[in-house]
């Protein structure tokens, strides 16, 4: 056998070795300081939830008089209507550990139901938005689609059909606004989206100049 082909194997072993005991002992060290945190999420008491930023779903303003006979569309009016009632919390980002140590152990429950209102608060308001879009109601889909914006929405479909939706109107004030917005999502979808939102102001630009 070649000795520099040997050599060149046993060095390519030993490196194999090494990273994976590297990520052996990474792997051991993170799920150390996960149950670490875990246990002392554990012990928070319970915190007051009163001044928390809840949404306020403004119903009134929403296209409720259009296609309302259509059986997507009144499915998504009457989840919306039945989320009025209900408290309504983006924690998007947030694990369950993170939420105990900020909140206390107690509020856990309720904490992950507000949130999971505000996951179908938006996925309505996107299946909404797309019903009326497909049916040539685009504006009306934009005011669905600019409040869930407003709450911090992390569903990449709805930044991208107002990106559309404004690049083809030459505003990239509103597309700049949106960007902003998508700064502070605590989101794996945020570099994606914002990816996006530049290349259509990008295109504003472009056209401009």
């Amino acid at each position: 056998m070649n000795i520099g082909f040997l050599a060149s194997f046993i060095t390519f072993c030993l490196i194999v070795t090494h990273n994976i005991k590297k990520q052996a002992r990474n792997g051991r060290k993170q799920e150390k300081s996960f149950w670490a945190r875990e246990s002392e999420a554990n012990s928070v008491r319970r915190k007051p939830l009163d001044g928390l930023p809840y949404i306020k779903i403004p119903l009134e303003s929403f296209p409720t008089h259009l296609l309302n006979a259509d059986a997507t569309v009144l499915e998504c009016i009457e989840v919306i209507e039945s989320l009025t009632s209900e408290k309504i919390l983006n924690l998007t980002g947030w694990t369950n550990t993170d939420l105990k140590l900020e909140y206390g152990a107690a509020n856990i429950t309720a904490l992950s139901e507000y949130d999971q209102n505000y996951t179908l608060l938006v996925r309505t308001l996107q299946k909404w938005a797309d019903a009326l879009a497909a049916a040539g109601h685009m504006d009306e889909a934009v005011i669905l689609m600019e409040f869930a914006v407003s709450t911090n929405t992390d569903i990449s479909r709805t930044y991208y059909l107002l990106a559309e939706y404004w690049a083809a109107r030459g505003r990239g004030d509103k597309i700049e606004q949106m960007m902003r917005t998508a700064q502070g999502l605590r989101s794996s979808n945020k570099d994606a989206i914002l990816r996006h939102l530049k290349k259509s102001l990008d295109s504003i630009v472009g056209v401009l100049y």
